[in-house]
């Protein structure tokens, strides 16, 4: 009788730490399907967006720890249709630092989702190592745009011009608050020339 007892007790365990397992599973996919959740712009017309982007503010990011000042984008259409990325920034010691990538976009035609690579160009076609790059909140006239991704890590302030009025940052950033990010961390980034 007591090995019944014994395997019926162990019956009862296995199923509530599979249960306990399945839900952990449930409520990880559902975290993970909620972090790839976020509203984006309705449309993004490549042709304006394209061009010089200075970043006035981001959250720190491992790629960018040696940026001091000068930071910019710059995107070109590539013969693949795809989006070449030129990032460039100048290190504290007035080094500067340049990371070529390829953007593809993920939305077609909102173009308003981006997957980002910095791998080798041999290799950016592997679907591996690609960051998300969604345009979040994006002026009529193109001039100032807040980048994120869904996980709400990472995030750009990027202006036409390296001087921005503070109030139009605020707006970026605020929104950027209403939509989950934690500001704390922002980097206000420097610029040298006006």
């Amino acid at each position: 009788m007591t090995k019944n007892i014994s395997k019926a007790g162990w019956q009862l365990t296995k199923i509530a730490v599979g249960g306990a397992l399945l839900t952990g599973l449930a409520v990880g996919t559902m975290a993970y399907a909620q972090s790839k959740t976020m509203p984006v712009v309705e449309r993004v017309e490549l042709d304006k967006y394209l061009g010089v982007w200075y970043e006035v503010a981001r959250k720190p990011m491992y790629f960018q720890r040696k940026c001091a000042r000068d930071v910019t984008a710059t995107y070109t259409l590539n013969e693949n249709g795809n989006i070449t990325v030129d990032n460039r920034c100048y290190t504290q010691e007035g080094k500067m630092m340049r990371s070529l990538g390829e953007a593809y976009v993920i939305n077609p035609p909102f173009n308003s989702k981006l997957e980002v690579s910095f791998l080798p160009e041999a290799i950016r076609w592997l679907p591996l190592g690609r960051g998300d790059y969604w345009i979040l909140k994006l002026d009529d006239n193109y001039q100032t745009v807040l980048v994120g991704e869904p996980s709400r890590k990472y995030l750009w302030v990027l202006s036409r011009t390296p001087q921005v009025k503070q109030d139009v940052v605020n707006e970026y950033l605020n929104y950027a608050s209403s939509l989950g990010y934690k500001l704390d961390d922002i980097i206000h980034t420097q610029h040298t020339t006006k």
